[in-house]
């Protein structure tokens, strides 16, 4: 498949791809721009993890770290101030697609420190204070689904902030997500504000699923565990995609899209595939459906350029989904309870690491 081609997923099957990667490099290399124009990428996201490795070693930053640590005391403030710059160049280049789909895409997503991810008031602090700062209509501040942040999500949508709500692992996160975030269109109506105007996504992490539950069914080592393995992420996405028909087809949402308010899109993450036994766009090629975003590293982006196929996949693979789901229940694979929630604590604490790390590092630039 030609690169161009991707452009095409948008318009044939409603798929938006965005890409999983922000940097100065990127930005000012005019390799953004190539992705955006040759392959049809209409979003970006960025974590701790993406910036710690954006500023480690790169010329792009040196100056305005050193000039930042003269403006400012706290490293933190320092790398907010740092990231901004990139953050508001990204949503500037983007600002075509969000104008011309009408806010459906062209997001930059922005995620606030790790630290914060078990403090509910502290995370609508600072997606308040991010939004201001970056002054753009077009930027997702990103959210972890914690207890805490479901709540905090809840709160910022009422408030009229896009969030793009991430570290999402299992079923069960996915409708506790749609449920905040209709009780937050819902109050947000009431106190008078334009719900057509606040975006929402739900950011479903996909191989860290696979490589933690295939451990648990090679441990358990039967015929029928070991023919699963592989297969635990694509079969949650589906039924992800199934309770979002559900939630966001259905009556209970009638009332709110017929007042203009947009579904909460689900958003394939973690799509980086880590088996190298497993094919390098499996997180890609059997989840294309419409009103879906997958966000894609760079060299899944260009692998599915180079060799995938742009036809609908998700849907026909649902009975099989729905046999596999049964049989992980089966086998005792508790993928709503255990399984959601170990992953989820490491992310949070992958990504804090990431964020230890690149402070420490702009500390001692």
């Amino acid at each position: 498949m030609a690169k161009g081609e991707l452009s095409t997923l948008y318009e044939t099957q409603g798929q938006s791809f965005w890409l999983d990667n922000l940097s100065r490099e990127l930005l000012r290399e005019g390799k953004m721009a190539e992705y955006i124009r040759d392959y049809g990428v209409r979003g970006v996201t960025s974590n701790p993890t993406i910036f710690q490795k954006a500023i480690a070693g790169s010329p792009y930053y040196r100056d305005d770290i050193q000039r930042l640590k003269q403006q400012y005391d706290d490293i933190e403030v320092v790398y907010e101030h740092l990231v901004l710059e990139d953050i508001r160049e990204a949503c500037d280049l983007l600002r075509p697609i969000y104008d011309e789909s009408q806010g459906e895409d062209g997001w930059v997503s922005w995620e606030e420190s790790p630290g914060i991810a078990h403090n509910a008031t502290a995370s609508i602090a600072a997606a308040e204070r991010l939004k201001a700062m970056a002054d753009r209509p077009n930027l997702l501040i990103k959210v972890p689904c914690t207890p805490e942040g479901l709540e905090a999500f809840e709160q910022l949508i009422s408030r009229g902030i896009s969030v793009n709500l991430t570290l999402m692992f299992s079923l069960r996160h996915v409708k506790d997500a749609f449920a905040a975030y209709i009780r937050g269109l819902k109050a947000l109506k009431a106190s008078g504000g334009a719900i057509s105007r606040v975006r929402a996504v739900a950011s479903l992490f996909l191989s860290r699923v696979d490589s933690l539950v295939d451990k648990k069914l090679t441990e358990i080592g039967t015929d029928e565990a070991l023919a699963l393995r592989g297969r635990a992420a694509v079969s949650m996405a589906r039924q992800a995609y199934k309770a979002y028909e559900e939630t966001f087809k259905g009556d209970q949402f009638e009332e709110l899209r017929q007042l203009g308010a947009r579904s909460q899109y689900l958003l394939w993450a973690s799509t980086g595939t880590k088996n190298p036994d497993y094919s390098d766009i499996l997180y890609v090629q059997e989840l294309i459906a419409p009103e879906t975003i997958n966000t894609l590293p760079n060299a899944t982006l260009e692998a599915f350029a180079n060799h995938g196929k742009i036809h609908s996949s998700l849907k026909p693979g649902m009975e099989e989904a729905d046999k596999v789901w049964a049989a992980l229940e089966r086998l005792g694979i508790d993928m709503d309870g255990a399984i959601a929630e170990q992953l989820q604590n490491e992310g949070v604490d992958s990504f804090q690491k990431s964020f230890d790390e690149l402070l420490a590092e702009i500390q001692s630039a």
